[in-house]
């Protein structure tokens, strides 16, 4: 008898779909969004005073001031509201 008897090549056969969906999830999902995240949290990283941004709600203003979690953000003439960091969408002209 060989090294692998035929239930064994079975069970293998078996579970190969099962592995090959794993892989096209990683693949497919896993892997793009991690890179995105990162690319988000780098984006979040480098934003200084005077950044132009829009926020995740809609909100265009200008960078003017931070807080250990926060944003000051200057959405008009003597108008100036506080964001979370995290609200931040992206940095204005910056294509999704």
């Amino acid at each position: 008898m060989g090294f692998l008897s035929p239930e064994m090549i079975q069970q293998i056969v078996g579970t190969l779909p099962l592995l090959l969906m794993l892989v096209v999830f990683y693949f497919l999902f896993y892997r793009p969004q991690k890179k995105e995240q990162k690319k988000r949290d780098e984006m979040l990283g480098n934003l200084k005073k005077g950044d132009r941004i829009v926020t995740v709600g809609g909100i265009y203003g200008t960078i003017t001031g931070f807080s250990d979690d926060a944003v000051t953000l200057q959405i008009a003439d003597k108008v100036e509201i506080k964001i979370s960091r995290g609200a931040v969408s992206k940095l204005q002209g910056e294509k999704k």
